[in-house]
């Protein structure tokens, strides 16, 4: 069984799961295994510092008990949340991971004051882009102009 709870991004078991998902982007993106050296660099490059409060929030998802998913949410402005670093470890797809993360990231988002979510991805990340659209996020023109961005979404919150 799934469980979610805020966490500070610096957390050992955060720390973990941001450096699995930047591994996997990163590779994906580059078509090739990435370093330690490159994540840790790619950290520094986008760092997850807006994701704190009062602005912002992280998650961690574990699946039983073990750290599985994270995600994190930030404020673009009074009534638009940013969903943003949301990652399942591929051991734990296909069990609804996304699903409970995505319900907890709304309820962050909801408790900063938004009334809309919108993130940005990748057209190589259709797994993630088919966890969106099942959970009623459409396609919007880009509200960014992020390096890596090609799709963007967004979903209303009341």
């Amino acid at each position: 069984m799934w469980q979610v709870t805020p966490e500070l991004v610096t957390t050992p078991d955060a720390t973990l799961l941001r450096r699995a998902y930047y591994a996997e982007v990163a590779g994906r993106y580059w078509k090739r295994s990435v370093t330690e050296a490159e994540i840790d660099e790619g950290l520094v490059d986008f760092p997850d510092d807006g994701l704190l409060p009062p602005t912002g929030r992280f998650v961690v998802g574990r699946l039983g008990g073990a750290p599985m998913a994270c995600g994190g949410m930030r404020l673009l402005d009074p009534v638009t949340a940013e969903l943003t670093k949301v990652y399942v470890d591929p051991r734990a797809r296909g069990t609804g991971g996304g699903a409970v993360l995505l319900e907890a990231l709304e309820e962050a988002a909801r408790s900063l004051g938004a009334e809309r979510v919108r993130l940005d991805t990748r057209s190589d990340l259709v797994e993630a882009r088919a966890l969106y659209a099942r959970h009623g996020y459409l396609e919007i023109p880009a509200y960014n102009s992020g390096p890596y961005a090609e799709h963007w979404f967004e979903k209303p919150l009341v």
